[in-house]
């Protein structure tokens, strides 16, 4: 049996409890308790422990994967650049800012139905083989006519690097056997044995044309 309840003391008012805003309190509360804790977790407590592991593990990553040659940074293994003399190989077209532009990462967001974008394809075949030396009608490899979503790619594909072997052989006066065993060490495969697709480092592999067969220096301008 339930006891009665005892009647409220003479003169008091009754006042229900709102169950809405009892369902909002205890909404409220794990909202107001869980957001600063997971901004000083996600926001401070995780970066500084990443990077406290990153830089003794992955010193090299951790700074950024700077290339330096004598001691003077002159590039990042994850950042392309602009190479466009013909002693060097070229990278892929940029669309960063006026190009290669780190602080201005980007591509031309031109839809497959853009005839702008056709129209840039067409420029940049036009002008890729006319650099290679190769015949009018020649296939030219995608990654030499098309424009990263970053515009700061630093890798071009096998297919393009060999497309390129005969001009810097020419310049360099080397034998184009020699460059080609220089793309291949430079060649780096597939991510994980599965990932991607195989790829060749630009400006690692500029850099060991200089050391094998440096460029003679441009003449002063007067």
């Amino acid at each position: 049996m339930t006891q009665p309840r005892e009647p409220p003391p003479e003169g008091a008012t009754a006042t229900p409890r709102s169950p809405f805003l009892a369902e909002l309190r205890s909404q409220l509360r794990p909202l107001l308790f869980g957001v600063p804790l997971l901004t000083l977790l996600t926001g401070a407590v995780f970066p500084i422990v990443l990077a406290g592991l990153a830089r003794p593990l992955f010193p090299h990553q951790a700074d950024g994967s700077l290339v330096a040659r004598n001691n003077v940074v002159v590039g990042s293994d994850l950042i392309g650049q602009n190479f466009s003399g013909p002693g060097y190989f070229h990278p892929r077209p940029s669309a960063a800012g006026a190009g290669y532009d780190a602080t201005a990462s980007g591509g031309t967001n031109f839809g497959p139905a853009n005839p702008k974008l056709r129209d840039d394809v067409r420029e940049l075949a036009a002008a890729y083989r006319r650099t290679n030396r190769l015949p009018p009608d020649a296939a030219v490899p995608i990654d030499a006519v098309t424009r990263s979503g970053s515009g700061l790619d630093p890798h071009i594909s096998p297919t393009n690097a060999a497309l390129q072997v005969p001009r810097v052989a020419r310049e360099r006066r080397l034998d184009a056997e020699h460059v080609r065993r220089l793309v291949e060490e430079h060649t780096r495969g597939r991510q994980l044995g599965f990932l991607g697709k195989p790829r060749v480092e630009v400006l690692a592999l500029n850099l060991a044309l200089d050391r094998a067969a440096p460029l003679p220096p441009a003449p002063p301008t007067r």
